[in-house]
């Protein structure tokens, strides 16, 4: 059994302008150790997709349909109590700005003990051991647990918010951008430890970021995301070698390579859609250079076009 399904999951946000519908019936799996990517521009719903998981929604956000199994219990009418029991212990996340979701009035050291002693029942000193591993872990010195956030680096930040994460051992890290506000010599470096952390604890993570090249970077499987919806997903490998989707091939094309032969970096034109009233059919079709008179007026099947290489288009570019 997987780790986490998602099945047709849609959840919609109730505005004065309308309903915007920022995730639409998206469904993947992720395995046990395994590693899943969620790439897209912003807007696109990625964010969203992590906080209904974690059912982390503002009040005017509603899951309207799907399931969401984790461990093969559907999290979707637990109560907040319930959830309460899940997160952390069961799923956690390292949020997109360090920075923002550390208190300032609390000690790094004080902040993890306080998500460890919410889910278990240790002694101080037992908690304190824990904290001393877990910065070891992520290359901390011992020096900063009783340092507060604002006497810390950004990068030195980041690395105690995934500790945190890692604190009650979870199954699952959902990583939403951790590494955006980050020069991209400590970006890779915190990168590196992602995942070594990752394949040395045996977690399953879910890595969420704009930057196809980072999502690369660390994950097994990638999902490309627009508009709500799930448009294509495969290995990494095969997403990079064979995109089969429009969107997916524009990506790789505004995406700058070190090594090859040189070649033009092409822009896509325009800008998502909104989402409270989007296009009919395939919502990339106003921006899409293959899209037709179908691709307008019916939405596509999310369909298996070759081993495990999905895509939602009329025209995939194997045809």
């Amino acid at each position: 059994m997987s780790l986490l399904d998602v099945e047709e999951l849609t959840m919609h946000y109730t505005t004065k302008t309308g309903e915007v519908r920022a995730v639409d019936d998206v469904s993947f799996t992720v395995e046990k150790g395994g590693s899943l990517g969620l790439v897209g521009e912003s807007g696109c719903g990625k964010t969203s997709v992590a906080m209904s998981i974690l059912k982390l929604l503002p009040d005017n956000a509603r899951l309207k349909s799907g399931q969401i199994l984790f461990k093969g219990t559907d999290l979707v009418p637990l109560s907040e109590k319930e959830m309460r029991g899940v997160r952390w212990s069961g799923i956690s996340m390292v949020f997109q700005a360090a920075m923002n979701s550390l208190n300032p009035v609390y000690t790094l050291g004080e902040q993890i003990m306080e998500a460890i002693r919410e889910h278990e029942n240790v002694s101080e000193k037992e908690g304190q051991k824990r904290i001393k591993e877990l910065f070891n872990i992520v290359g901390l010195e011992q020096g900063i647990i009783e340092q507060y956030p604002h006497e810390c680096s950004g990068g030195m930040k980041q690395r105690a918010v995934i500790a945190m994460a890692l604190a009650c051992e979870p199954d699952l890290i959902i990583a939403d951008e951790p590494t955006t506000a980050l020069d991209v010599i400590v970006q890779d470096r915190i990168l590196e430890e992602i995942n070594q952390i990752r394949e040395d604890l045996n977690m399953a993570m879910t890595y969420i970021s704009h930057d196809i090249a980072v999502i690369a970077e660390v994950s097994g499987v990638i999902g490309v995301m627009y508009a709500g919806q799930l448009v294509e997903m495969a290995g990494a490998v095969e997403i990079f070698q064979n995109p089969f989707h429009p969107y997916t091939d524009a990506l790789m094309s505004a995406f700058p390579s070190v090594k090859g032969q040189l070649k033009e970096l092409e822009s896509l034109k325009g800008t998502p859609p909104g989402l409270i009233d989007p296009p009919t059919g395939c919502r990339f079709h106003p921006r899409c250079p293959r899209s037709t008179e179908i691709c307008q007026e019916e939405k596509p099947d999310y369909r298996e076009l070759a081993g495990n290489h999905w895509v939602a288009c009329h025209h995939p570019l194997t045809e």
